[in-house]
């Protein structure tokens, strides 16, 4: 029975390490395959959005489209939304994930991250006549949020009992919400609110306190080193070739700071 029960287990590990070994060639995959796929974002200027015409565009198209270019393959771009962009990676529809993803503990359990690509800070914000500092002053507030972003978690994990979170499915909801007057607080990434702003003046959303200063980067699954060398490349690259800071720039009006642009792992 023991011979028997060490054959089994022997077996077991063959099967184990040989599925690992075929998920850690996702990079020859995509090489023979000839395109990467990248989830990227829809509804999320200026780092996500569709054209009038109906094309994508903003800083995580361009950062998807610069991976590909140095993978020497085509981007196939597949647009998701908070929620799910997670879920399109764990199932295998998409390679990696470009969609100003940030890093915490539990999304660490269950996927990678590259070095950082940008910035991004997560802030509360609201109406000007709104008296709010602190997640303390929440308490019998209603507060949207774009369900599964950084700010869903964080809130919920800081706001009292009695403040009320309503999620929304994607950012264009929240953003229809806080306009039209559904809610007049918003936990959203700072350049998301400026946008709002710019588009519409009469509904500009204030800052009311950083809830967490985070930054993009790019999400892979685990167990893929190859992919995640090669990701890390083509970054450290274009940073150092300045084409990431353009890209930034472009995007946020706003160098990509020093402490993101020496950064390589």
């Amino acid at each position: 029975m023991k011979l028997k029960k060490m054959l089994l287990l022997s077996s077991l590990s063959v099967v184990v390490m040989s599925a690992q070994i075929a998920h850690a060639d996702a990079l020859a995959d995509i090489q023979k395959s000839g395109t990467l796929r990248i989830a990227v974002p829809q509804d999320f200027p200026p780092y996500g959005s569709v054209t009038s015409d109906m094309q994508l565009q903003g800083l995580d198209i361009d950062v998807a489209k610069l991976l590909a270019k140095g993978m020497g393959v085509k981007a196939e771009l597949i647009p998701v939304g908070s929620a799910n962009r997670m879920a399109y990676l764990q199932t295998h529809k998409a390679d990696v994930v470009v969609s100003s993803l940030g890093k915490n503990a539990e999304r660490e359990k269950v996927i990678s991250f590259s070095q950082p690509y940008a910035p991004f800070n997560n802030s509360l914000y609201g109406a000007a006549d709104l008296k709010v500092a602190s997640a303390a002053d929440l308490a019998n507030q209603t507060v949207g949020v774009a369900r599964g972003t950084f700010e869903d978690t964080l809130l919920s994990d800081t706001v009292p009992k009695s403040t009320v979170m309503k999620r929304y499915e994607d950012n264009n909801t929240l953003i229809s919400a806080y306009v039209s007057g559904q809610v007049r607080l918003i936990g959203t990434g700072d350049f998301v609110a400026i946008t709002i702003g710019e588009k519409d003046p009469k509904h500009k959303p204030f800052m009311k306190y950083v809830i967490q200063e985070s930054r993009c980067l790019v999400g892979l699954n685990k167990g893929e080193p190859a992919l995640m060398a090669k990701v890390n490349e083509v970054l450290t690259k274009a940073k150092k070739s300045g084409e990431l800071n353009a890209i930034v720039k472009k995007w946020l009006n706003v160098p990509l700071p020093d402490k993101l642009a020496n950064v390589f792992e």
